[in-house]
């Protein structure tokens, strides 16, 4: 029998602006969460929060895109939004752009990841949970746990990862997928990656087809037409026995690399790895928030986690982090600070180009 771990996120109401989830949206959650538990339709549960977004890490037996279990994370944010509501918080509901469940939550606003997978003797899993940024603030982490020997020494002496894996990299624009290989194609991964806004990384595989990550790429701009709210994404790792160690897993994070989706959405900033007591994104709205949950996956229950980032070895990587927030908060609204213009796409920019359209002049 095969475990299914399901990570679906949203942000249905926050305290104060764009901050911290409310503690009571988690009860909420957790209230319609703890009923399906005691129904037998999840194994085990677990609910955090990164900054403003509610993640709940769900286990089960019911396979990917199971329609009770999108149902019931659905119904879950749809009690935290009335709760949300009564309590007046901001962006109450935000992230739901229907209030009326169509079968599967995917393209209704909420992000998620999910894998499927026959138990190992013993099977570590990491979660991450990402505020003020996009799906593709993975792709240089996940590149290098899975792809870069430099910082996944087992691609090199473990016999287990040094056939390398399989890359299934979604292009969100066009609405398009295509597999790549590692090592054979790494310059091809690499020329598609670089552009975070547009190829994400959607899942990683072993060679023999065995799922090693997965990511939630849902743009939630594209889907609602307008900007209401970043996409925050999570990814599901398998760690060690014929995967990255955990050590390799988490490893990428000590580099807070620049990503997309600071203050509205629209501008750059570092990702700062923090333990979930200190995801709290209030300078400027940020910078953005990664965190790292390490669950040891027995018999579909999740048992107890480790806050991986909740360590003083990570201590430098915010401290680097707050030097580049630093500098590039002085660009206010210049690049690279702010994104480009064909970024800008669902903020006021468009307005205002409109509105100046008949001043532009030819030159001569």
């Amino acid at each position: 029998m095969k475990t299914t771990i399901s990570v679906i996120k949203a942000d249905v109401g926050s305290i104060s602006g764009h901050l911290v989830a409310h503690p009571a949206l988690m009860e909420a959650c957790d209230d319609t969460l703890g009923k399906a538990l005691e129904e037998g339709l999840l194994e085990d549960y677990y609910i955090t929060r990164c900054g403003d977004d509610i993640d709940m890490i769900m286990t089960h037996r019911n396979g990917e895109e199971n329609e009770e279990v999108h149902e019931t994370a659905f119904n879950a944010f749809m009690k935290a939004t009335e709760r949300a509501r009564e309590l007046k918080l901001y962006g109450a509901g935000q992230d739901l752009l229907s209030d009326t469940f169509s079968g599967n939550i995917k393209g209704m606003g909420p992000g998620v990841a999910e894998m499927e997978f026959k138990e190992r003797p013993s099977d570590p899993v990491i979660v991450y949970c990402c505020d003020k940024t996009e799906p593709g603030a993975f792709n240089l982490p996940l590149y290098k746990v899975f792809a870069d020997p430099f910082n996944t020494a087992g691609l090199v002496i473990d016999p287990n990862l040094h056939d390398g894996f399989k890359f299934e990299v979604f292009d969100v624009m066009e609405h398009k997928k295509v597999i790549l290989e590692c090592p054979e194609e790494t310059y091809d991964l690499l020329a598609l990656l670089g552009s975070t806004g547009r190829y994400v990384i959607k899942r990683i595989f072993k060679k023999n087809g065995e799922i090693a990550a997965s990511v939630s790429t849902e743009r939630l701009n594209l889907m609602a037409g307008s900007y209401i709210g970043k996409d925050d994404p999570v990814a599901i790792c398998r760690a060690q026995s014929g995967f990255p160690s955990a050590g390799e897993v988490t490893e990428p994070f000590a580099f807070p690399h620049l990503v997309s989706g600071w203050m509205r959405g629209s501008h750059n900033g570092p990702l700062m790895p923090t333990s979930e007591e200190e995801a709290n994104p209030i300078r400027f709205d940020g910078p953005p928030r990664v965190i790292g949950l390490g669950f040891q996956i027995a018999d579909a229950k999740l048992g107890l986690h480790v806050d991986l980032f909740d360590d003083p070895a990570f201590d430098l990587a915010r401290e680097e982090a707050t030097k580049i927030a630093n500098y590039m908060r002085r660009h206010g609204p210049f690049e690279p600070h702010r994104l480009p213009s064909e970024e800008m796409e669902y903020t006021s920019l468009p307005g205002v180009m409109e509105k100046l359209e008949g001043r532009f002049k030819k030159m001569d």
